[in-house]
């Protein structure tokens, strides 16, 4: 079996999000994806996820594309890589967070995978902070 892993936030679940876990589907037989933990996704991007990161993990896992649903570790982020040794690591097109010591931690534990870059859904318009922005604008209940 081919493990396939992919790692982020997910916090506002949208069509693009489904289109990352089809193309990181394609490398292989079974998909993990790996949640940001609250505190992690607060020092990475400033602020708080909006959905609790087990609100985040159940909806993922509704999601019949993917197999294996993780917490990231607390202390470190490449801890899963570790834990499931991961034959493809899936990362989105514009994911920086953590990237740059990938190889150096792979190369460390003997761990051989190979690291492929996905592919944007349609472009920065659609990415989820943009969307983010424009439902935390909107008022509830505005009248038409």
């Amino acid at each position: 079996m081919k493990t396939v892993m992919v790692f982020g936030t997910f916090d506002y679940l949208h069509i693009g999000h489904v289109r990352l876990f089809q193309q990181a589907k394609k490398y292989g037989d079974h998909l993990i994806v790996v949640i940001g933990r609250d505190t992690t996704v607060k020092k990475v991007k400033g602020e708080p996820p909006i959905h609790t990161e087990k609100e985040r993990r159940e909806i993922i896992g509704h999601l019949h594309i993917v197999d294996e649903v993780l917490l990231g570790d607390k202390k470190n982020v490449y801890a899963m890589l570790k834990k499931k040794k991961p034959q493809v690591i899936a990362l989105g097109y514009d994911q920086e967070a953590f990237v740059d010591g990938i190889d150096s931690y792979l190369k460390k534990n003997g761990i051989v995978s190979r690291i492929v870059r996905l592919k944007p859904y349609r472009g920065a318009q659609k990415k989820s902070r943009f969307k983010k922005e424009k439902v935390q604008r909107k008022r509830p209940f505005q009248s038409v």
